[in-house]
């Protein structure tokens, strides 16, 4: 039995570190000199960019994987100029916000927005544009995943996570659609379903009058989320793509990504990314995170290689033995987390981050999910932007008192996004005022 207590400040700073929230994740050195590194993190992660061989770019991350960008036939030195290591800086920059997505096990992302928002609030100097191009390119993808929500991933992920998240998609539609779908062969309406998305990308909307034709008798809105729980539907460009606007139109993962769904997908792997990017955890925080139920054979499984802790109130904490777990007394800055960010989202006891209290009041918006202000590391106020005449204001609303020095760094911080989301606007505001 685990004797280590960690106090509630322990923990929130342990997450804060692995959320890359202590500190943004510094963009890459620009290339020029050979063997220039650069430190991506806390976890010892390093981009290495050399310029002059091959513009190759190599990626010391989670998996170890190496990118290499060719000009010409294997190993062809590209000239030293202005294209080469553009080519080379742009590689570096797509490896750090693919590596982050990773690292994160995808970001919530049921708007089409957050995620830009909260890459740029672990990146440092991130660019709409550097994950725009990362969905049109097919690299990253919008998908049903973790609590049957959709969450922004990696083309691997998708492939990897989806047939994990199988049975919590089985559970939503039995729960939600079981009875409107009664009587429906399941297989007869994957099968349909697909062959429409995957003949073109199709709204739900579209898909649903499509099935009516072959179940005139059912929903027509119900045959569409049937075909959402069983095929793995992805949302195709121009939907998300900063600057665009499109329908969330859906086709398979598989067409989409060319690329068959990974049929080693293990639980044990998912349950030891949950706890390097949210622990130290317990079995009922990776629970509410993923949405699957019964992992804690999972756990005695991983046990053996896993430290243990206890919270305050005596819940057993599972963690990696080698996860970061700063001093609880570490300072954390003032930080906009996005809205329906995975930080707030992603444990039973959410304590860490967010009070009960103040947890109500962050979800009382009419399913309308806010923004987060944290500070000192824990969330303090709710935060919203909205765009008038050419001007675009950040509105602020505390749940408490807060003090003249934080006021003054959330006023830093709030004309840092503003600045991100709208560069060409009129006026930058900060008020802090309640969000209506």
């Amino acid at each position: 039995m685990s004797t280590e207590v960690l106090s509630r400040q322990a923990l929130n700073r342990a997450l804060l570190d692995r959320q890359m929230l202590l500190r943004r994740v510094p963009a890459p050195a620009p290339p020029g000199r050979t063997g220039q590194v650069i430190e991506a993190g806390r976890t010892g992660r390093v981009i290495e960019a050399e310029a002059g061989r091959t513009g190759q770019v190599i990626e010391a991350g989670r998996t170890g994987r190496v990118i290499e960008a060719e000009a010409g036939r294997t190993g062809q030195v590209i000239e030293a100029g202005r294209t080469g290591r553009v080519i080379e800086a742009e590689a570096g920059r797509t490896g750090r916000v693919i590596e982050m997505v990773e690292h994160l096990v995808g970001l919530q992302a049921q708007a089409p927005f957050p995620p830009y928002y909260g890459l740029w609030s672990r990146l440092e100097d991130f660019r709409p544009d550097e994950l725009a191009r990362l969905i049109t390119g097919r690299q990253v993808v919008r998908i049903a995943l973790m609590r049957g929500t959709i969450h922004l991933v990696s083309a691997g992920d998708c492939l990897t996570l989806r047939p994990l998240m199988q049975p919590v998609l089985d559970r939503a539609l039995a729960t939600t659609f079981g009875r409107q779908l009664a009587g429906v062969d399941t297989q007869a309406l994957a099968a349909a379903g697909r062959a429409f998305a995957e003949e073109e990308p199709r709204t739900f909307s579209e898909l649903g009058a499509l099935l009516s034709r072959q179940w005139p008798d059912h929903p027509a809105a119900a045959l569409a989320q049937g075909v959402r729980g069983l095929v793995p539907l992805v949302q195709v460009p121009p939907r998300a793509v900063w600057g665009a606007a499109g329908q969330a139109r859906h086709t398979s993962a598989e067409s989409w990504l060319g690329r068959p769904l990974s049929r080693s997908a293990s639980l044990d792997s998912l349950v030891r990314r949950y706890l390097a990017a949210f622990g130290p955890a317990s079995v009922l925080d990776v629970q509410a995170w993923s949405g699957l139920t019964r992992l804690r054979e999972v756990a005695e499984r991983l046990r053996p290689g896993l430290r243990t802790f206890r919270d305050e109130n005596g819940t057993e904490l599972l963690d990696l033995p080698e996860a970061p777990r700063p001093d609880p007394d570490v300072p954390a800055p003032v930080r906009l987390v996005a809205e329906f960010d995975n930080l707030v989202l992603s444990h039973a006891d959410r304590s860490r981050v967010i009070s009960h209290e103040n947890r109500k009041r962050l979800f009382s918006r009419n399913a309308v999910f806010p923004g987060t202000v944290l500070v000192n590391g824990f969330a303090a106020a709710m935060w919203r932007i909205a765009r008038s005449a050419g001007a675009v204001t950040l509105t602020v609303e505390p749940f408490g008192k807060i003090s003249g020095k934080a006021r003054d760094e959330i006023t830093d911080e709030g004309r840092r996004i503003l600045a991100f989301a709208a560069p060409d606007a009129t006026a930058h505001d900060v008020i802090f005022a309640s969000l209506r």
